[in-house]
């Protein structure tokens, strides 16, 4: 990992400082966990079992949740109005984007992003994981594949450590201090590290991007979302599309959608 960061542009003195580091452990779960479910995937494909329709995640229409969504929504709303003048995405979905995942900011991940993409960049050698899939049966075919797509996965998580790291130097942070979820993501909006530096903003003007502060991560998200096409008075097939980027899902661009219309709702209601 220090002589790929190097040959990516990393001073050595820094990355070898990076890795020394007592509290930078190999853990082979993370990528055993989403091989897994890769595969787990894959051989449900090859089966004929139709694929469920894409539906709205109910869960997140609960009344108590939309009330603390819709509070959010009042509680920022000059950072939801200037994101909205800049970007043109309005308030309500940039609210049930957050909602949806990171419980309005409340859970943005267990884990630290540099030891979790480091791990997985390294478990890019499928055998470091192979212990991992001993109880599961598969064809040489299925196994190939495995072996290779884990490689991919190896590749995408160095290329995020990488982002990772040249993301906290330019806002003068200590990579291992940043919070992560069970694949390197960051921030209230959840985005990965590349993604934070291509569509990452400060949104209150004190030259940092932090993802963890709510002006840089609501503006951030608008960004994202603009970038990828949104535009005022889009018909519902076109927000589902840009929503859709965010997260590859289509049950959750229709749940991200339907919690916003709830709050737009609340809001012709109660006002705010």
């Amino acid at each position: 990992m220090v002589e790929r960061l190097v040959d990516d542009g990393i001073e050595r003195e820094y990355a070898e400082a990076l890795f020394s580091r007592e509290a930078l452990e190999f853990d082979p779960d993370h990528m055993g966990h989403k091989m897994r479910t890769l595969l787990n995937t894959k051989q449900a494909a090859k089966g004929v079992r139709r694929a469920e329709e894409p539906q709205v995640m109910e869960r997140y229409l609960n009344p108590i949740l939309i009330a603390g969504a819709y509070a959010y929504l009042r509680d920022n709303r000059e950072t939801l109005e200037s994101a909205y003048e800049r970007y043109g995405v309005d308030g309500d979905h940039i609210v049930a984007l957050l909602l949806v995942e990171t419980r309005l900011g409340t859970n943005t991940g267990r884990h630290k992003a540099m030891p979790v993409l480091a791990s997985m960049a390294l478990a890019g050698d499928y055998a470091l994981i192979e212990e991992q899939f001993a109880d599961v049966t598969m064809s040489e075919d299925m196994k190939r594949w495995l072996v290779e797509r884990t490689r991919q996965k190896g590749d995408w998580a160095y290329g995020e450590l990488l982002a990772l790291v040249e993301y906290a130097r330019q806002n003068a942070q200590d990579p291992f201090t940043i919070p992560g979820s069970l694949y390197g993501a960051i921030g209230i909006c959840q985005f990965m590290p590349s993604t934070a530096k291509h569509y990452g903003v400060d949104g209150d003007g004190d030259g940092r991007v932090d993802l963890f502060v709510k002006a840089d991560a609501l503006h951030s998200m608008a960004n994202y979302l603009k970038e990828h096409g949104w535009k005022k008075g889009m018909s519902e097939e076109q927000r589902l599309k840009v929503i859709y980027r965010y997260n590859h899902s289509m049950s959750y661009a229709m749940t991200v959608d339907a919690v916003a219309d709830k709050l737009r709702r609340t809001r012709e209601l109660f006002g705010g």
